[in-house]
């Protein structure tokens, strides 16, 4: 008998991933594969759409010609704010411009001053001002500077929609993809916003669907049901959505740290706008809030800093675990000590000042301030609810002082990590899954622990 499987692509901007997992979600194949970047015409770099495109086809039909594998189903899951608008061939008209890719500012000011005042439109769609980030700026920026090409664009689809469309041939849109900081919802309403049918945007985006919608096709002779596709972000949140039945915030630690709450009760439009606060949305199309900081990214520069300062081998920041005794003492005198690269902040002073002579003390001391900036944001996300379960996963998950700093920050929370690696690939196996997860979930398949805050004597 052959192994029943779901297959799931999963594209991040590095490496394009393709998975097979059993009916207990268990991982049993796995390959990988990162394309050359290739340049749109402006020279900007992007993904190598055409490459991505025959690898997907190559991959999946080599799967089942071998016929090791009995495949029942197949999903999408990839980064977001990216869009391939194709002709009524169903063929890409365009490259996949890159998320880093400047607008022109005269039209971010032209869709400002038409659709402002900008602070609104920011709160309205959960939107930072992130330009080609905001996808739905870049059909306004297609419509005014490229008409000759928009006018040939059928559909535009959200890039897990587009993977979903190769083999389909059926174009669909879905909630988690348009949720993501595209500028295209209006939180307040639960529909598109007023400028998407003002500038006729509408028509060109396919009906939206559920997204745990599935086709049932006959696929190269096999009978396939077909996912639509999941934004990475929402899918990484899916499974524990579908496993934990009381409420959490789930701290997603890497190059960003973003903080999702899944159970607002306020979407972002209605509280203070900030740039670092977004939303997301769920599979249902209700509303996550999320906030977000650079912290990764800021603690390997600063890192690499304290490793050129003390002299320290490249590594050795990951065998600092977290010394009581060390703590107390910085905290005795505690004061603000870093100058952040990748953000400000209002207790930041104006230059690093290491104050101790060894590589243990600046670290805990680094620790600790980014731990502040990680609370800060925790808070922001959980605003008035009363929500006692925070989960965290991600690269910070592993760091001993990152953890216990928190849950000491948290005490009156249950804190838990977890090891999500699989997060986003096997978010999108489960949302097209009739499979119910249990409480047991976590803990069988993403090593589930808890911690308990450390107690301060006095």
């Amino acid at each position: 008998m052959k192994k029943k499987v779901t297959a799931v692509f999963d594209i991040g901007k590095t490496n394009k991933k393709f998975f097979l997992f059993d009916k207990n979600f268990k991982e049993v194949h796995k390959e990988y594969i990162s394309f050359e970047e290739i340049e749109d015409e402006d020279g900007h770099p992007t993904e190598n759409l055409p490459a991505l495109h025959k690898w997907l086809k190559d991959v999946f039909n080599r799967i089942i010609n071998a016929k090791k594998f009995d495949i029942k189903a197949i999903n999408f899951s990839t980064y977001g704010a990216s869009l391939v608008h194709i002709d009524e061939n169903g063929k890409p008209l365009t490259p996949l411009y890159n998320y880093t890719k400047p607008l022109p500012k005269e039209i971010v000011s032209s869709f400002f001053e038409t659709y402002g005042p900008k602070e609104a439109f920011l709160k309205t769609t959960g939107c930072a001002d992130l330009s080609m980030l905001n996808s739905g700026l870049q059909l306004y920026w297609l419509k005014k500077m490229q008409p000759e090409i928009f006018s040939k664009i059928k559909y535009t689809l959200h890039l897990p929609q587009y993977l979903s469309f190769v083999f389909t041939g059926i174009p669909i849109s879905e909630y988690t993809s348009i949720g993501c900081h595209t500028a295209l919802w209006d939180y307040e309403k639960k529909d598109y916003h007023s400028w998407v049918y003002k500038e006729a945007i509408n028509k060109i985006l396919p009906p939206i669907v559920s997204t745990e919608t599935s086709i049932n096709m006959n696929y190269n002779g096999s009978r396939i049901k077909i996912g639509v596709g999941i934004h990475d972000s929402s899918a990484a949140l899916l499974p524990y959505v579908r496993s934990i039945k009381k409420k959490f915030v789930l701290v997603s630690t890497g190059t960003w740290s973003i903080v999702f709450n899944p159970f607002t009760e306020k979407p972002n439009s209605e509280t203070l706008f900030n740039k670092d606060t977004l939303n997301y949305m769920r599979i249902n199309g209700k509303a996550v809030k999320a906030t977000r900081i650079f912290l990764g990214n800021e603690y390997k520069l600063q890192v690499a800093k304290l490793d050129e300062y003390f002299g320290a081998k490249e590594d050795f920041h990951r065998s600092v675990k977290f010394d009581f005794n060390i703590y107390s003492e910085i905290m005795l005198d505690f004061k603000h000590c870093y100058k952040w690269e990748s953000f400000s902040d209002e207790n930041m002073p104006d230059e690093t000042q290491i104050r101790y002579h060894k590589y243990e003390y600046a670290y805990h001391q680094l620790m600790m301030e980014l731990v502040l900036l990680q609370v800060k944001d925790i808070k922001g996300a959980l605003g008035e609810n009363s929500i006692a379960r925070i989960y965290i996963d991600g690269g910070f998950s592993n760091n001993d002082i990152y953890i216990k700093l928190l849950s000491h920050h948290f005490r009156g929370k249950k804190l838990s990590t977890t090891d999500a690696s699989l997060g986003s690939a096997l978010g999108a196996a489960i949302s097209i899954s009739d499979n119910k997860l249990n409480s047991k979930f976590l803990k069988e398949n993403y090593a589930l622990k808890k911690h308990v805050p450390f107690i301060v004597s006095g």
